[in-house]
């Protein structure tokens, strides 16, 4: 008992003490980052300096207001050893270890799942849809078993990752009209096997279901409800300047109608993200590019800094319950990648490649001034 005392003492003196105030878990607002790249940057010898001094990269985060670790979940990824299960539970033990809440992301596909394609797992391509659905309801039940016989369970469970297109799909699919019968019941098998595991855990994960970009967020709850996927607890929303025809002001406006429109949902952007440079480091090109940038927003990191703010602001005065960013650690590093050797992300992380990773000012994005929500 003394020891347990001890721990939660030593966690309290974590806890951020400005911005809004940080609660028990499974409740929010939430505040945090995908950090599913850390593990494998700390591999490649990246490191992570605030102040000139070396630093843990989920401490550093932590200590600038996070409450939220979000981490990704592939099926079979036979060409990393990362964001499998072993991954996962290294990086669940490490935001656990300083207080901080979980999202697992499953994104049903061995390798990359986004709003561009769902591509099925390579165990599950020669299933039928039942069969197909079996499958995901017994992957995503065992994962979050095996979780919780480490003491691992996550807080909150995205069943699926940015599924704007139908689920266990081929690369050609893209563009295709979704299946809403096939599609509710492969996602419906997802949220049951949440639920199952939960009843066996004292953690009830929220279940969240999730969509990039705001112009689409809508018309897919609209069609998800009339095709019986109803049982969800978070509507995630991806918002990116290069991908979206909404301004900051739009994402307010559909966040604001979400809210309303599904009371007792909680409504997170669950990913964003904004260069600080339109430089690079190594070989790779970088995805955030100058058609990424919005008016008002220089790729500086001062630039960089009032974007975060003021799109943390647009969400919480639109009823939102949070906001996450997307991979601020994806930095340089000599490892090879599918598409070369490096990072694509660099000019978008919260890390200065000019100054040996020292951090920039946007993380603190986390613990912004109190105001109406």
């Amino acid at each position: 008992m003394k020891r347990r005392l001890c721990l939660l003492t030593a966690l309290a003196m974590l806890a951020p003490t400005d911005g809004w105030t940080q609660t028990p878990a499974a409740k929010g607002p939430w505040f945090g980052a995908d950090l599913s790249f850390v593990n494998e940057m700390e591999d490649c010898g990246a490191v992570f300096r605030e102040k000139g001094v070396k630093k843990d990269a989920y401490v550093i985060f932590r200590e600038h207001g996070a409450n939220l670790v979000r981490i990704r979940l592939w099926n079979d990824p036979d060409w990393t050893r990362y964001s499998t299960l072993a991954d996962v539970k290294k990086s669940i033990r490490r935001a656990r270890a300083l207080g901080m809440q979980v999202l697992l992301d499953f994104h049903y596909s061995d390798t990359w799942a986004d709003g561009d394609k769902q591509i099925v797992p390579k165990a599950w391509k020669t299933l039928d849809t039942p069969a197909q659905a079996q499958a995901l309801h017994r992957f995503t039940y065992d994962t979050l078993m095996a979780l919780e016989a480490d003491g691992l369970m996550p807080e909150l469970v995205q069943v699926g990752n940015e599924t704007n297109g139908e689920v266990l799909g081929e690369a050609d699919w893209g563009k295709r009209p979704i299946n809403w019968t096939r599609n509710a019941l492969l996602l419906n098998a997802g949220v049951r096997a949440v639920r199952e595991a939960g009843e066996k855990s004292a953690i009830k994960p929220k279940v969240m279901l999730h969509i990039a970009q705001p112009e689409n967020v809508e018309p897919w709850f609209e069609a998800a409800a009339k095709a019986g996927l109803t049982d969800f607890d978070q509507i995630g929303v991806s918002y990116y300047g290069k991908w979206s025809k909404y301004s900051i002001k739009g994402l307010g406006e559909v966040l604001g109608r979400l809210t309303a429109a599904y009371p007792g949902k909680d409504v997170i952007l669950v990913e964003t993200a904004y260069p600080w440079t339109l430089g690079w480091k190594d070989e790779l090109g970088n995805v955030l590019g100058e058609d990424s940038l919005i008016a008002g927003y220089p790729a500086t990191p001062e630039g960089q800094q009032r974007y975060m703010a003021d799109v943390t602001r647009t969400v919480m005065q639109n009823g939102g319950d949070g906001v996450v960013y997307w991979e601020p650690a994806w930095v340089s590093t000599n490892c090879k990648t599918p598409w070369g050797r490096g990072s694509s992300w660099e000019n978008a992380t919260f890390f200065d490649f000019n100054r040996r990773n020292e951090l920039l000012p946007a993380i603190d994005f986390m613990r912004p001034p109190a105001g109406p929500r």
